[in-house]
């Protein structure tokens, strides 16, 4: 089996869904020996925002600049990656209620007509199987699972459309929320943990 690991947080040895992602990986290769992990961070290694540059390579019109050949070179991987994968752990915390523009690149490269979805006479349809388990770990300051700013949650609620929308819908999200909040960031993140320690 293999498994694709990324963290998107910027924090470092600070980040609650670093934590957590690295707690979801240690309890599937429990569950599976001898589980290949793919490692990206995402942080560590941002690839670049979408540019016309890279609109143009698909269309059959090679970029001159070096930075965007290096880029598309270095992220061509990103698709395969989650076709082969049959688990997919990605760390995502809320950055001003939606996701990191890292992790949003990352997105962008995986979701592709014709490559990961393609249009149909009735609608878009996802490519990728949807036998793939995708288990997201989420972070976040406020609560926004519920109450008045359960409206402002671009995080959750766009992950689960836009994976959705390329085929991938077997998905678990172990959340840590309130961290901001006096009191709450202790406990939430040991219930995060507990929820990646009963996975099965």
């Amino acid at each position: 089996m293999k498994l694709l690991h990324i963290d998107s947080s910027v924090l470092g040895d600070n980040s609650a869904s670093r934590a957590l992602t690295a707690a979801i990986v240690a309890k599937e290769t429990e569950l599976h020996p001898g589980l290949e992990v793919t490692y990206l961070d995402l942080a560590a290694a941002p690839p670049l925002h979408l540019s016309p540059a890279h609109i143009g390579a698909m269309f059959g019109h090679p970029p001159t600049d070096q930075a965007v050949l290096d880029d598309i070179a270095a992220t061509a991987p990103f698709i395969d990656q989650v076709f082969a994968s049959d688990i997919i752990v990605i760390g995502a915390p809320m950055y001003n209620f939606a996701i990191p523009s890292q992790l949003k690149s990352w997105i962008d490269r995986i979701v592709i007509a014709g490559k990961t979805f393609k249009y149909t006479e009735t609608g878009a349809v996802g490519l990728v199987p949807s036998d793939k388990k995708v288990i997201i770990a989420s972070a976040r300051g406020g609560i926004y699972s519920e109450g008045p700013f359960a409206a402002a949650d671009h995080q959750e609620t766009y992950l689960r459309a836009v994976l959705g929308f390329i085929g991938l819908t077997d998905i678990t999200f172990i959340r840590a929320e309130g961290l901001a909040l006096p009191g709450m960031k202790e406990g939430s993140i040991a219930a995060a943990k507990s929820q990646a320690a009963a996975l099965t």
